[in-house]
């Protein structure tokens, strides 16, 4: 079986598709209006549990949502993720309908430092001086940005913080239910939770005539309905990419989405980028990157340490065993190709 630490071809094309399409999801919803972003979510959530339970229909998984839906502990953790990817969902919509990629795109650089937030404030875990400078580059970029309101930035970056707080506290729920919930059955609960609410704000808009998906036409109801697939099919291909791909591999690629939706709304867009705004994306990246230093150095620390003593080197520990154990595998040093980190993708 194919491994992390033992990545095949086929993983970083999988990563690569999963996390392009995830940055070029502006494109697609800009060609929904004349929907708004409720309607278009409320579409997104009915057509996403379509085409997941197809997909576990197929795959025989289908036993696994009904265990996930059968837990009232579980139902309930599951509700509020739900709520969170919904409120996620529809600011990043409203994000590009209103012309504010950009904006998105901040989101989504903030989101890893303020999940490191959550988790000194939440989880009271402690973070390496590496990580509070991150965390204080990213907290300068904030106030810069909003400092720099009268440059005509537009003031606090309320659609970025909102994103990257929904998805920051997703991440939260899901670290709690991500243990022993799969991706596919985890967000397909999700989208169930979600689905009555959606279904009955839909057929709201279809009674008071104010729906788009029968009155715009043939392609435009298409569209709305394949909704569905582009939620589903990135997060098939990141999962397919996070069972082949080391982990670092996997973190390195999910800022190529942040990344296309900057370059989506510069030259697509056409949006402007002020000086302030500038210096604000640079000290984020600028955090994002003392990140991913720190991490990569301290991943490959646990799996030096995983690894054990060097051939050959002598630790006080060896000089005190018995001459009959000298050589043989130690059962607390186990074997580095055993030693992975966990692989199961966040759904998003």
């Amino acid at each position: 079986m194919t491994t992390p630490s033992t990545p095949d071809r086929r993983g970083l094309p999988l990563g690569l598709s999963a996390f392009v399409l995830w940055g070029a999801m502006p494109l697609f919803f800009s060609l929904l209006e004349p929907a708004g972003p409720v309607e278009i979510i409320a579409h997104r959530v009915v057509w996403s549990l379509v085409f997941l339970l197809v997909l576990l229909a197929a795959t025989r998984t289908l036993g696994s949502l009904a265990a996930v839906l059968r837990s009232p502990r579980r139902l309930g953790v599951i509700a509020v993720a739900s709520a969170l990817i919904v409120v996620n969902w529809v600011t990043y919509v409203y994000a590009v309908q209103s012309g504010h990629v950009l904006d998105a795109a901040l989101g989504y650089f903030v989101t890893p430092l303020l999940t490191a937030l959550l988790g000194v404030v939440v989880l009271r875990e402690r973070l390496r001086a590496a990580q509070w400078v991150a965390l204080g580059l990213g907290a300068a970029a904030v106030v810069v940005i909003t400092a720099g309101s009268s440059a005509g930035t537009g003031g606090v970056p309320w659609i970025a913080l909102v994103l990257a707080g929904a998805f920051g506290l997703y991440s939260l729920v899901k670290n709690r239910v991500g243990r022993d919930v799969a991706a596919l059955p985890g967000l397909a609960a999700e989208t169930a939770v979600a689905t009555p609410l959606a279904l009955g704000y839909l057929v709201w808009l279809g009674a008071t005539g104010a729906g788009t998906f029968t009155t715009a036409g043939v392609g435009h109801a298409l569209l709305l309905a394949a909704s569905g697939v582009v939620t589903g099919l990135p997060l098939l291909l990141f999962s397919g990419a996070a069972r082949r791909l080391p982990l670092t591999v996997v973190g390195m690629l999910q800022y190529l989405n942040p990344a296309l939706q900057l370059l989506v709304g510069l030259l697509v867009f056409d949006e402007h980028m002020p000086p302030a705004r500038w210096a604000g994306f640079v000290l984020v990246w600028a955090a994002l990157v003392l990140l991913t230093v720190d991490g990569t150095r301290r991943a490959h620390a646990v799996r030096l340490a995983a690894r054990g003593p060097a051939p050959g080197v002598t630790t006080g520990a060896s000089r005190r065993r018995s001459p009959t154990t000298v050589g043989t595998e130690s059962p607390t040093h186990p074997d580095p190709e055993e030693h992975q980190w966990p692989t199961r993708p966040s759904t998003s």
